[in-house]
């Protein structure tokens, strides 16, 4: 073992005349260990945050939207068949996109939503909407019940059923906001209106999906807004999500200039870049914790440059280079630094493995949601740890701590013995 770093352990260990240096010495390493946790905690927050996001907008919608330039399509089938057989595709499915009105005996104003129209058979290979259906079933959609008697059925998103008042079984009245599809009568225009049957509730755990989004069958909604043998476009899934640009460039190859293709992360494109940067700025605000910690370090050396005078002469008088002295102190602030380091480490992992307790622990005790779903996309903290960034940021910290600990290594290996004994 180096004699460089037996007497770094030694001094660590060593009692002190001036025990404020100790107290400074415990300041650093909580301080490093302090930045640490909460970089730790904090990223994997916002890498949690990121993957449930992603999670439940893939859930909800496609990883690629087919549409036709300028108009909607009528060979949706066939042209379905073809999409199907490009290289990464997994499943395809024909969908319709309005805005419409929805109200209820409870709710007599009305809500406005996002009406998607949705072909119950193909959709479970493109949507997970029936894991987020929490009441219900998916094959209630199909059919046009209409003739038979029977009101055709709409899924609602929660939060939308609560508010109009409506559970599964209950009717709601659709009414259409476009003046072209309404009944011109000597008292006016009367809007197109039908009624729908609740089969079904739906929950995405994000609070703007479940508030304003609505399903219907396609038939159902090629009748109503009148659009026979008609579709807004083919959503599309496949095999890698990270492989969907690539994908939707050999669909549009196969298809023809006619038709855009738009994959998952160009629709969700200010999202994601804000949740990149966001967590950019997070790591850049953090590690200024570590650098005023650091601050701690340089003191604590600065001080132990100062009583450890005779004690450098004397190895200086005993042959110690320079370099020798220099690598002491460097190493004494790197032990100090990486003790702060595995603290930090320990307690930030412990944190994020158990901040679902944690939270629960608060909720119960204060009695607040920490969370709000009406205020946060999603109503649960996340968190997920990336060993690719705790080793980035245990990486920064030594690195901020070795620069730290330059200065005082330096000033001590350019005392000369004499100075340093002249007042011994």
């Amino acid at each position: 073992m180096p004699y460089e770093f037996i007497i770094s352990l030694r001094y660590l260990r060593g009692k002190r005349k001036q025990i404020f240096i100790s107290v400074i010495t415990f300041l650093s390493v909580f301080g490093i260990a302090l930045g640490v946790m909460a970089l730790i905690v904090v990223i994997s927050v916002m890498n949690g945050f990121s993957e449930d996001l992603k999670h439940k907008i893939l859930g909800t919608s496609s990883h690629i939207v087919l549409q036709h330039y300028g108009k909607e399509i009528g060979n949706y089938k066939e042209l379905g068949k073809k999409v199907s057989k490009v290289e990464g595709v997994e499943g395809v499915t024909p969908y319709i996109l309005r805005q419409t009105i929805l109200n209820s005996e409870r709710n007599r104003v009305g809500m406005g939503v996002v009406l998607r129209a949705i072909d119950p058979e193909t959709a479970g290979n493109v949507i997970n909407l029936k894991e987020t259906l929490k009441e219900g079933n998916l094959e209630d959609l199909s059919g046009d019940h209409s003739s038979a008697g029977k009101l055709n059925g709409i899924i609602l998103g929660k939060d939308l059923s609560i508010s109009l008042g409506v559970f599964c079984g209950d009717h709601v009245t659709m009414v259409s906001p476009v003046s072209t599809l309404g009944t011109s009568t000597p008292l006016g225009l009367i809007p197109k209106m039908d009624k729908f049957r609740v089969v079904g509730i739906f929950d995405s755990g994000m609070y703007d999906y479940n508030s304003a989004l609505a399903y219907i069958s396609i038939p159902a909604a090629q009748k109503f807004f009148n659009v026979p043998g008609l579709v807004s476009g083919i959503e599309i899934s496949v095999d890698d999500v990270f492989r969907a640009r690539t994908i939707a460039g050999n669909i549009r190859q196969e298809l023809g200039p006619n038709y855009l293709t738009t994959d998952w992360m160009q629709m969700n494109k200010n999202l994601l870049s804000a949740l990149s940067l966001e967590k950019r700025v997070m790591f850049i605000i953090l590690i200024i914790l570590v650098l005023v910690a650091a601050f701690g370090i340089v003191s604590t050396l600065v001080m132990m440059v100062m009583e450890k005078s005779k004690d450098i002469a004397i190895l200086k008088a005993m042959g110690a280079s320079e370099g020798g002295i220099m690598r002491i102190f460097i190493l004494e602030g790197l032990i100090i630094g990486f003790l702060g380091a595995l603290l930090g480490t320990i307690s930030g992992l412990l944190i994020s493995f158990n901040l679902d307790k944690i939270e629960s622990f608060v909720e119960k005790t204060f009695g607040i949601q920490v969370m709000p779903a009406d205020v946060y996309l999603i109503s649960e903290l996340p968190s997920q740890v990336n060993p690719a960034d705790i080793m980035v940021i245990l990486g920064v910290t030594l690195v901020i701590i070795f620069f730290a600990s330059l200065y005082p290594s330096w000033q001590a290996a350019k005392m000369g013995p004499i100075e340093a004994l002249r007042y011994e």
